[in-house]
């Protein structure tokens, strides 16, 4: 699921119009549906702020909350990437699909098994 869908399943569960969502979070309702129709993508800041206000996890708007790369891991002591690792796998390109997002996060989790290794 995109960014795009992400946001409009969230607003629309939280039964608000994008009028209002655009209001609490201080932009205008065209800019949210640019965002719904995957016309443009909210800046990191921005998606901080609809996760807040949707109730959500940053990371679970973002699309980068995954188990997959968890299950890939071979070494048990793995630890999860943490929510700063996530931002900048996200951040590389907030257009990518989801699945480049995920083959991203797990470089950096094949980038942080390297370096320990050092």
């Amino acid at each position: 699921m995109s960014i795009a869908e992400r946001i409009k399943e969230y607003r629309k569960q939280r039964h608000y119009t994008q009028k209002e969502l655009a209001t609490l979070i201080n932009v205008k309702p065209t800019t949210v549906s640019g965002w719904e129709l995957g016309r443009n993508t909210p800046s990191i800041e921005m998606l901080k702020k609809l996760a807040d206000i949707l109730n959500v996890s940053f990371d679970e708007l973002a699309g980068v909350e995954s188990n997959s790369y968890s299950s890939n891991v071979s070494n048990k002591d793995e630890k999860p990437l943490t929510k700063n690792q996530k931002l900048i796998a996200y951040s590389i390109d907030p257009d990518i699909s989801d699945e480049e997002r995920q083959a991203i996060i797990e470089m950096v989790q094949a980038a942080k098994k390297f370096r320990r290794r050092i």
